[in-house]
This record gives C-alpha cells, structure tokens and sequence, in this order.
C-alpha cells in the first residue's frame, strides 16, 4: 500500500451521507420516512430539498452542495430578503433534520481527485456534535491514549471509548496521518515528514480531532485526558470492552456468514467414561431447605478451603438443583429469528444457553480425580481429562484464586460458547455472557448454601492452561468464570 501523497490535489471536500443501516423511504404524497438504529423519524410535509438530500445520502457520500447547487426550485416570488423563499426555507428544515438525525449522519472528506473518501466518521451514539475546526500548525496533537487502530472491513478502523463517532480510514495518506499521531506532533510537523499537502494534513486531522478520536494539546502542552482523574481509574482495553459492549455496533460477529444455528446441549467429546449423577427429590428439600431470605441475610464469608471430602451425590444435587435442563423448546428474540431454546434454575437471555460446566474433582466419594464436563441435559459428568499434572494446575489456580493454602475438593469452571450467542446478539454476545455468568454464580452459591455446602466466585490468572486442561477449541469455548465447592470450615 503505498503512502505517496496526493500529487497535485489541495482541496478537501465534505461529504454527507447516512449510516448502511439506514432506510429513507419517499411517499408518492411527498412523505419521508427516515428509519435508523435508533428510531423511525417521520418529517411530516418534508420540503423538497430535503427528500432529495437524504435520498443521495442514503445511497452514499455526497457534496450537499452540488445538490443544492444542481437542484432546480420551482419558481416563487422573491421573498423580502430578494431570494428564492425555497432557498431559506429548504437549508433550514434540511439542517435540522440533519441535526435530528445526527446519530445516523457520516462526515467523510474526499478529495477532487474522484478516488472516493480519504475517511469516514461513523456516529456511535444517539446524538454526537460534529465540529471540524482549523488545528493551529504548531499546536501539538496525539492519538487519545484510548485509541486502537486495526483492520476494518474498508480500511483501517479507527476508534476510542471516549469518542462519539468510530473513524474509518479509507486512503493510505489517512492511514499514515493518524499513524504519525502515535506520539505528539503539530499539523506543521506531519506536512514536513510525510510531504503530503498542508491542506490535507489539516482538514484530516480537522475531522479527527472533531470525531473524538485526536487530542489538542492545552496551552501548557498537556493533553487533557492525561489529567483526568476519573479516566486514569479506566485502562484503554477495559473502557473500550465497556463501551463496545454496551453499543452494538455494525460489523458484529451476527454479521458474519457461517454461524448457523449452533446445538442447545454441546455434543460430547472424547471416550472417557460417563458417570451417572444422582437426582435428588425436589418436593422434599422444599419442606427442608431454608427460606431464601435466611440465605440471603446470612452474612457472606471469604473462602477458606478444608480438607473434607464431598460426596457423588452432593455433587450430583448441586448440578441437579443450579445448571440441570428442564426442558428444551422454540424461542425467539423479540422481532428476531426463532432459535432452539432451554429452561434452566439460572437466567439467561433469550434462554440461550451458552454456559458449559466442568468439575475439576479433587476429593470426592464416588468419583475418581479428574476434570469432567457435566451434560445439563442427562445430568451426566464425561471425563475429559485425568492428567494429574493438568488437575492439580487448575486446583492450583483456584487455591490462589481464593487466598487459601489448600486446594478446594472441587472446582467448577464456567466456558462460553460464543456461537450460541453471537448468531443471535452479534456485537453485545460477549457482554451478556458475563452477565450470565453473574447469574449462574449467585444461583450455585445459594444452592450450596441451601445444601449446607459453600461455593465462592475465585478469580484466576487463567492464560491458556484452562483451554488446554479442559480441551476447549479456542476461540469457539471460552473460560469465563470459576467457582469452588466445598465442605464449610
């Protein structure tokens, strides 16, 4: 990809357009329809400019000023002011339809050169304000330290937590302007290293400092972020985790062909042996277990790991009671398609699913040491693994985890499969995956509690030694959690 500037080629020209997944729709009465991410807009007796406006934006970048300049009013009596009444009344109501839809409206700067966009600023919140203005040549400038610049579908993606819009760099000179603000640099600076034309330096870093992604340094040559006290509480991939989760975004993994429709109940692996688990009668512990608000209003204890020794069938009734399947039927997300569905003790969205147990058994009554996956559907535990030195790495795990100096008699590890969820929440599946791993937690620990047992959430440093010892293929099956059952102190 070459970096050579553009010979020859000063002007910059602002382009408008409307986000892909924006709709205009144009009634034979003159209607117009805007549907968008976020809402359907209905401009009553639109005025012509704006129809015709918003129908070539929506088919992509576009000068407004040639269609302004291309437009051919129909002709009234001049107004007071001695212009067309049209001319007024149209560049208002299409400003304010603009700024209306302003969560939908892409600025993207081209160049006279009929090459297509240098960039884009893609909107990535309801109501953003866009306002390029003229950097001073020697006033230092710098990528915001929260910024991450890959691979997009068109060109490179540009894009910071703390911004309002998302940038996508299209022409190489793009790309090299924003890479040259890894570090701090003016305007003045990038022209004389790169020999692209100062206009171009200026008008892209214009737009990025206006899109949120480019900080200006202050009159003392500090940039604010780095000042900020509740910004410096944030690392760069936690907030950009946060808001990308939060915001779901084109170009999400619903997106992406091939997902299908992956199985409520994961087929089983390997040739280990299966292991029956025991089903307890649930009439009988409703007549014995404590309510939930005694469960509750007892006070929660730091883990403290014993030497005692669990039972097949205390095992057996803790599945039973917080990760079994009840039933399995259709389902559908509101609007959406209809997928294959399961009840179970725990929330999940939509009844998805997408949590995997396994039992690493360290001292059990009834079953060997080893690492088992539990099959919720016939309530089951498979072998999946009896290296010792593989168990013993993940008790390890959870005995640091826990701040103990012994390791736990079991340990369940909680994975994801991320197919589940991605084929029907895209860009938000691995968010609300954390959140169902939240739920199934509280729910196992009351279960314990309930059963006279203890079960504590235990962060571990995993790295990959929990894709190894469970046999997961990675990326499709993720760890996401731990808990550790055992007897109470």
């Amino acid at each position: 990809m070459s970096t050579d500037p553009p010979a020859g080629v000063a002007e910059t020209i602002p382009l408008w357009s409307l986000t892909d997944d924006s709709l205009v729709e144009i009634g034979e009465d003159g209607s117009l329809v805007v549907v968008t991410r976020w809402g359907e807009y209905d401009f009553d007796r639109a005025e012509p400019l704006v129809r015709e406006s918003l129908r070539r934006m929506a088919l992509g970048p576009v000068s407004l000023a040639n269609v302004t300049s291309s437009w051919e009013p129909v002709e009234r009596e001049p107004d007071l002011e001695g212009e067309l009444s049209w001319t007024a009344e149209g560049a208002d109501a299409l400003r304010q339809a603009l700024k209306e839809l302003g969560g939908s409206v892409v600025h993207s700067l081209g160049l006279a050169d009929g090459k297509g966009p240098l960039l884009s600023v893609i909107p990535v919140v309801l109501a953003p304000v866009f306002e390029p203005v003229e950097i001073p040549a020697a006033r230092p400038i710098r990528l915001s330290r929260f910024c991450s610049l890959r691979s997009d579908a068109d060109g490179m993606g540009l894009e910071s937590p703390s911004a309002r819009y998302r940038v996508v760099l299209y022409q190489p000179w793009a790309v090299h302007v924003a890479a040259t603000l890894a570090t701090a640099k003016s305007t003045g600076d990038i022209a004389t290293t790169t020999g692209i034309e100062a206009g171009v330096v200026g008008a892209i870093v214009s737009y990025l400092v206006a899109a949120g992604v480019v900080q200006i340094a202050g009159e003392h040559g500090r940039f604010a972020e780095d000042d900020d006290p509740e910004l410096g509480l944030w690392s760069p991939d936690e907030l950009l985790f946060h808001t990308t989760s939060r915001t779901w975004r084109p170009g999400g993994p619903a997106d992406l062909p091939g997902l299908g429709k992956p199985p409520v109940v994961k087929a089983a692996t390997g040739e280990g042996p299966v292991y029956a688990l025991y089903r307890p009668d649930l009439a009988d512990r409703a007549e014995t277990d404590p309510t939930l608000t005694t469960l509750l209003e007892n006070d929660h204890s730091c883990p403290e790991f014993t030497e005692g020794v669990l039972s097949a069938e205390q095992i057996g009734e803790f599945l039973f009671r917080g990760a079994r399947i009840r039933s399995i039927g259709p389902a559908h997300m509101p609007n959406g398609p209809s997928h294959s569905a399961s009840q179970r003790p725990y929330f999940s969205v939509a009844c998805l699913y997408e949590l995997e147990l396994y039992v690493s058994v360290n001292r059990c009554s009834g079953l060997d040491r080893g690492i088992y996956h539990y099959d919720p559907l016939d309530h089951r535990l498979s072998l999946v693994n009896d290296d010792e030195s593989d168990l013993d790495a993940m008790l390890d795990m959870a005995m640091i985890g826990g701040g103990n100096h012994r390791r736990p008699s079991a340990l369940i590890t909680v994975t994801a499969r991320m197919p589940r969820m991605a084929s029907v929440l895209g860009g938000g599946a691995y968010a609300t995956t954390l959140a169902h791993v939240g739920a199934l937690q509280q729910t196992l620990y009351l279960v314990a509690r309930a059963m006279g047992l203890t079960a504590h959430a235990v962060p571990v440093d995993a790295g990959d030694r929990v894709d190894r010892a469970l046999k997961l293929e990675w990326p499709a099956e993720v760890g996401v959690g731990e808990c550790a059952l055992d007897l109470p102190a």
